[in-house]
């Protein structure tokens, strides 16, 4: 069995749908499919779900949102109208107006019930389209089907376990499955969502309940790359990538796959297939348990920007017993996640991301600091972007790190904080934000000898 999911660029009109359930019926394996809303038609095109996410606003500044609905509405019309299942539209017409006319008291609850009709109403209409055509399929609903989520203290959505074995039953269906992504159901009964991209999450989801043989999630690149190809002309084709350095370029900002997606396969071993709609024979990219083989002594490389560094100094920090935990302490106290703790004898330094860190927020944990832990100083810089060069072979190789260190230096951009990861499958450069793109384009030339 294979779980499909498809992004909004999939789906984004009538024409991009039937490519999809071409694909579709194409592989009787292909059961369980997972779609994402309505994505751009062009590059000056709006987003269904940023649609929907304007719909909310207005409601919640208690304005009138009909123009906003309007054009959300006029979107599902197009693609029912040009599908020839003008029949389903009234039915996506009243869940849209249902959602956008609930409690607005709630305002988090609020916006994750209009934002999750985008995948919804897509769901509905891509089911109506099948069995339009001769192929019964049916819209499953995430509540009916048992995909039962929480949020964590951070805000995050988090499934629980039980969802797992609800899921599983939807291997037994005759119908195909069309599975709305992005959301899940409280046990209270509210609509509570992923975040953006979180149709992967979903699809992964899924596929670990019905322990599917393949995930294949399909997008609209031929690969996943070894450098964003908005930085490089034609860049290196990853043709196979573990979990493990997926997770790390992930982390450094590849945006082919949701970050959070992997869990629920990586741990069953399933295998992901990332693949594109607009070409469906080729290859594509294999995320996999173990490599089979190796197209580059490189996987990836990749940079993503706002990161800050508080670098604490204290004299013989290396004798006081319980400085580093009295820190991270603190910094758990006030709700700071921690990235990346590179140290030296007498000081440390902690990164962690600037979006949880407010003015506010700093003011506490400097004084808390020098209080509590008595720091003798604090040194906050905000100016902080991670590069990541990732790559299992690297583990039997010798001289990464200095050809790229030597590269970048003769490029002029100063190297903050250099770190190897502990599995040795990647390593980590901090540089000025200001230089992030230029230093990806530097190592990629080093690394890849374009």
């Amino acid at each position: 069995m294979k779980i499909a999911k498809f992004g909004g660029s999939s789906l984004a009109n009538s024409f991009q749908i039937k490519k999809v359930c071409e694909i579709i019926l194409s592989d009787p394996d292909r059961r369980i499919i997972v779609v994402s809303a309505p994505g751009k038609r062009s590059k000056e095109d709006i987003k269904v779900t940023d649609l929907l996410i304007a719909v909310a606003k207005a409601a919640l500044s208690g304005e009138s949102y009909d123009s906003e609905l309007d054009a959300v509405i006029e979107r599902y019309r197009e693609i029912c109208d040009d599908l020839n299942i003008e029949d389903k539209l009234p039915e996506i017409i009243q869940t849209l107006k249902d959602a956008a006319s609930s409690d607005t008291s709630d305002e988090n609850r609020y916006l994750d019930t209009v934002k999750a009709m985008g995948e919804d109403c897509c769901a509905r209409l891509v089911s109506a389209y099948l069995t339009s055509i001769g192929h019964p399929a049916r819209y499953c609903n995430p509540k009916e089907s048992g995909l039962f989520l929480e949020k964590d203290a951070a805000g995050k959505a988090r499934i629980l376990g039980e969802s797992y074995d609800n899921l599983e039953n939807l291997k037994y269906s005759k119908e195909l499955c069309i599975f709305p992504g992005f959301y899940g159901y409280g046990k209270d009964g509210r609509i509570i969502t992923f975040s953006r991209g979180g149709s992967d999450i979903t699809g992964s989801i899924l596929a670990g309940a019905v322990n599917a043989d393949v995930y294949e999630n399909w997008t609209d690149v031929d690969n996943v790359f070894a450098v964003n190809p908005s930085l490089v002309k034609n860049p290196f084709p990853i043709t196979e990538i573990t979990y493990d350095e997926m997770r790390e370029l992930a982390y450094a900002g590849f945006s082919v796959l949701h970050e959070e997606a992997l869990y629920p396969v990586y741990v069953r071993g399933i295998p992901v297939h990332i693949r594109n709609t607009n070409n469906p024979s080729a290859k594509g990219t294999r995320i996999v348990s173990e490599r089979t083989h190796y197209d580059s002594l490189v996987t990836g490389i990749a940079g993503e920007r706002g990161f800050l560094t508080i670098t604490v100094t204290k004299y013989l920090m290396n004798h006081e017993v319980g400085f580093i935990s009295s820190l991270l302490k603190i910094l758990a106290e006030e709700g700071i996640p921690i990235e990346h703790i590179p140290s030296g004898i007498d000081s440390i330094t902690i990164i962690a991301r600037k979006k949880y860190f407010t003015p506010e927020k700093e003011d506490i944990i400097v004084n808390r600091f020098r209080n509590e832990a008595r720091a003798e100083s604090v040194k906050i810089d905000r100016d902080l972007a991670i590069v990541m060069i990732v790559g299992q072979a690297m583990e039997k190789s010798v001289g990464i790190m200095a050809r790229a260190a030597s590269a970048l230096s003769a490029a002029g951009i100063n190297l903050r904080i250099v770190n190897q990861g502990a599995s040795e499958i990647s390593m980590m450069f901090g540089v000025a934000e200001e230089y992030t793109d230029y230093a990806v384009r530097v190592l990629y030339k080093e690394l890849f000898r374009y």
